[in-house]
């Protein structure tokens, strides 16, 4: 028995030290309309199920610890745009205990053109880890979530590093 916990102790010494994934508060994704055509409500789903899509993505083993951002979400929602204010996805982020601050937002350029953006900020620096943007041709549901798909797999995560990662 003693030198089968010795054994295990000596391999658990041996491996590596196993480091949680970093924290992200990842915010719901905004929409700016710059085209002549009003918002739609099928672009206003779109915008919710992408939220859902890129907090998802993020999440996948390996990648990050997604935090709830329910509880500064009204902030949020009667503050300025995440976009435009250069410190608000971060102050959220710290008041979440998040290592990292995520938000972007969809570009409606007309209704062949919109691009997907995306910032990844660190919340100890301020720094921004990742910027990200894919445009994408046709307003579906599946233009959109491909485009997501895309800044995510193969942007952000092609070489296989994580954005944002601590030595």
């Amino acid at each position: 028995m003693r030198s089968i916990c010795l054994a295990a102790a000596w391999l658990l010494c041996a491996m590596p030290a196993w480091a949680a994934d970093p924290s992200i508060a990842v915010f719901d994704m905004e929409f700016v309309n710059t085209s002549p055509a009003p918002d739609t409500p099928e672009e206003l789903a779109r915008l919710s199920a992408l939220s859902g899509q890129l907090r998802e993505l993020l999440a996948k083993p390996g990648r990050y610890e997604v935090v709830d951002t329910a509880p500064v979400r009204d902030k949020i929602a009667h503050g300025p745009s995440l976009r435009t204010c250069n410190t608000c996805a971060v102050d959220a982020a710290r008041t979440l205990g998040a290592d990292l601050a995520a938000h972007g937002w969809v570009q409606k350029v007309s209704n062949l053109i919109l691009n997907v953006n995306l910032s990844v900020e660190d919340v100890a620096t301020g720094r921004q880890v990742y910027g990200g943007s894919v445009d994408i041709r046709g307003n579906t549901d599946e233009s959109w979530r491909r485009g997501m798909r895309y800044l995510i797999e193969e942007q952000m995560f092609r070489d296989g590093t994580r954005p944002g990662s601590h030595p």
